[in-house]
């Protein structure tokens, strides 16, 4: 396989900025988030399996996922958060591995909000993490979202600590200031990406 470097980040860390700006330099990026989506599209087994289980409820009238009224019913019920959870991971992780092998890039990005949670870091030959404080990301993801502080605040609570991310990282970008800051950053990492491509034996 090619030479994977997973991106993560907590949220309003500017992980998208980040991978955004190693697509601009001809690197394919796999997104987890995309992917969780495209497995529930409509007419996929997976969302016929979860209309099966909830009902017509959670599908909307275009036929798509009704994604809100879905989190209603698994939010406050671990039984059927697991019993959604071993639905989609296994077939989020298949086409996740299906795609890391198909690119054709020097070296592939694999960009997952929950790399480390999800234990994605595994199909990983590094792991970059894109820090910032936490104060700052409450800032970004209120403005951003249009959402409460107490929102964002449950969202933090549910990801890994910021300590944690930093222990597991092989390379920290720190994305407090600018954006040029962070394209300059990207562009560091990608030099010595492309040479650790060169020497995997793929």
């Amino acid at each position: 396989m090619t030479y994977v470097v997973g991106v993560t980040g907590g949220i309003g860390s500017g992980k998208t900025a980040a991978t955004d700006e190693f697509q601009r330099l001809g690197i394919d990026v796999i997104d987890a988030d995309v992917v969780a989506r495209e497995v529930v599209e409509p007419g996929s087994v997976c969302l016929k399996e979860i209309q099966h289980h909830f009902g017509p409820e959670v599908i909307q009238s275009d036929g798509h996922l009704d994604r809100k009224a879905l989190r209603e019913k698994v939010f406050s019920n671990n039984d059927e958060k697991e019993w959604l959870n071993q639905l989609l991971h296994p077939e989020i992780r298949r086409q996740i591995l299906a795609q890391l092998n198909n690119a054709s890039s020097k070296y592939v990005i694999l960009s997952a909000p929950l790399l480390l949670e999800n234990g994605l870091d595994k199909y990983c030959d590094q792991v970059l993490v894109i820090d910032v404080p936490e104060s700052l990301q409450v800032e970004r993801t209120v403005t951003r979202d249009n959402t409460s502080e107490e929102q964002v605040a449950a969202i933090l609570n549910a990801q890994m600590t910021r300590e944690e991310r930093r222990r597991k990282a092989d390379d920290i970008i720190v994305n407090d200031t600018t954006l040029n800051a962070l394209h300059t950053q990207v562009q560091e990492l990608h030099k010595r990406y492309l040479e650790a491509a060169i020497a995997h034996p793929s």
